[in-house]
């Protein structure tokens, strides 16, 4: 087994050195620790996850190469709270694609009970092994971590990476870290947070050497941030929050499903805490949602108009259905601003069996006239656009005339003005996601906010839209107790 290239700077050793704890630091790190009982039965199901996955392969008679239990589990670095065990199923490379997920999914059956089928880059199974939460993936057991056939096959790599660098205290460190970034709002790589993922934050600590290291470094980064060594970079897209090499795969970004978004926050939640550091960075106050008469008073103040799409659950499983929330928002944000309206923001959510995406617009209907422009006077084009809008039928409402860019342009009468109407003519080509597009009804599912405010969703999907502060301005209750998982 091969890492594949130089791991090289900037995870060469020796690691810098910790930043000491503050006393709250020191008290949180302490309440985040797992007790040695708990430590004890992790280890004991692991090792039993593994010897029967082995055994139950042998009489499937399935290409196992290998059953590893990797992630936060196997290097105790996980929350209280947010305790599964993630169990890779690895197979020879040789086995079909098409086979892969049909022998996992066959052995993981055997393991688990109460098995749920989930989807990632293909389907696995979560279900529950000796009162543990367990996710079973399929992937395939390669020779080289830049060389993977599946997403999951670097795991293996990941783990021996990680596992000989990590000190009790910086397995407190990345504790600490997560809670921290829980407490933002940014911690989880699922589509739903967009934030940072549980190897991202081990390998940050690991670079920075603590808690306190990461901080401090952040203290200096801004959006997007790079943090590559010399030489070339990994692939990343053009709206990358922050570009870092994974260590076993120099090519790959670790936290590319980090949003830019969430990165901000974090950057503006490290600035706060090293201002002004409190326990409610560890430890946040409950904080209840405005009711929903302040919700309508800030709307009137806005003088805004909210537009709904609302659609019943398609029954898909919430890794499947959050892309595709984020897909219609920006459906509707982009076929609303090319039409002239000014969007002031977007939301969306899956509650209680029915999904709302909702669209804020400056105004809720469009002046009767749109400028049409054309080309610049002088090129090829010119006669053309003269020709069709000089003897229109029906004829423009104002000209041709040329404007002070030198551009000829007409003014045109609308069709549609209205949010709902537009929206409603071209629902069925707004590019939601096949899932909420099978469920879109003949007639389209748009509504005024004012129909539909006593669906949970709808509200939920209210409170993100009209109450996004940054998360310490929503620490609202009592000061927090004594800290606990």
């Amino acid at each position: 087994m091969s890492l594949g290239a130089s791991l090289g700077p900037p995870w060469q050793d020796p690691l810098p050195p910790p930043v000491p704890f503050r006393p709250l630091e020191a008290e949180a790190a302490e309440a985040l620790r797992p007790p040695p009982e708990l430590v004890e039965r992790v280890r004991q199901a692991r090792e039993a996850l593994v010897r029967r996955a082995t055994e139950e392969a042998a009489l499937l008679g399935v290409p196992l190469k290998e059953a590893l239990v990797a992630g936060s589990a196997a290097r105790e670095t996980y929350l209280p709270g947010r305790l599964d065990l993630d169990l890779f199923l690895l197979f020879d490379p040789g086995l079909p694609r098409e086979r892969l997920a049909e022998s996992g999914l066959a052995l993981a059956g055997r393991l688990l009970a109460n098995p749920v089928r989930r989807y990632a880059d293909h389907p696995y199974l979560r279900g529950e092994f000796e009162g543990f939460a367990v996710d079973a993936v399929p992937g395939y057991r390669v020779d080289r971590s830049d060389r993977p056939i599946t997403p999951v096959d670097r795991t293996p790599f990941h783990q021996a990476f990680l596992l000989p660098r990590q000190t009790p205290r910086m397995k407190d460190d990345v504790r600490l870290f997560k809670r921290f970034l829980g407490s933002l709002g940014v911690y989880g790589a699922e589509v739903k947070t967009e934030g940072f993922s549980g190897y991202l934050t081990e390998l940050l600590v690991l670079r920075y050497g603590s808690f306190g290291g990461v901080l401090k470094a952040a203290q200096g980064w801004r959006v997007p941030q790079r943090l590559c060594p010399p030489g070339p970079e990994p692939a990343a897209m053009e709206d990358a929050a922050l570009i870092l090499p994974d260590p076993v795969d120099p090519h790959r970004n670790v936290s590319s499903a980090l949003s830019r978004r969430s990165f901000a926050v974090y950057l503006l939640g490290a600035r706060e805490y090293g201002d002004r550091p409190r326990r409610e960075f560890f430890h946040p106050p409950a904080s209840a949602p405005p009711p929903l008469e302040a919700l309508l008073a800030r709307l009137r103040e806005r003088q805004s108009s909210v537009t709904v799409l609302l659609l019943p659950d398609p029954g898909k499983v919430p890794d499947v259905i959050w892309p595709q929330l984020r897909k219609a928002e920006r459906a509707l944000r982009e076929t609303l601003e090319r039409l002239g309206f000014v969007v002031l923001g977007t939301s969306s959510t899956l509650a209680s069996g029915q999904v709302a995406v909702l669209v804020e617009t400056d105004r809720s209907t469009l002046s009767p006239v749109r400028i049409h422009g054309g080309p610049p006077v002088g090129i090829r084009e010119t006669p053309q656009f003269l020709a069709r809008w000089s003897g229109a039928d029906p004829s423009p409402l104002k000209g041709p005339y040329v404007t002070d860019e030198g551009r000829l342009a007409v003014d045109l009468r609308r069709g549609p003005r209205e949010v709902l109407a537009i929206l409603g003519s071209v629902a069925h080509e707004l590019a939601l996601g096949k899932d909420l597009r099978a469920a879109l009804p003949p007639g389209g599912a748009f509504h005024p906010l004012t129909e539909v405010l006593g669906v949970e969703a709808v509200r939920a999907a209210l409170v993100g839209l009209l109450d996004d502060r940054l998360p310490w301005l929503r620490w609202t209750g009592p000061p927090p107790g004594p800290l606990s998982p």
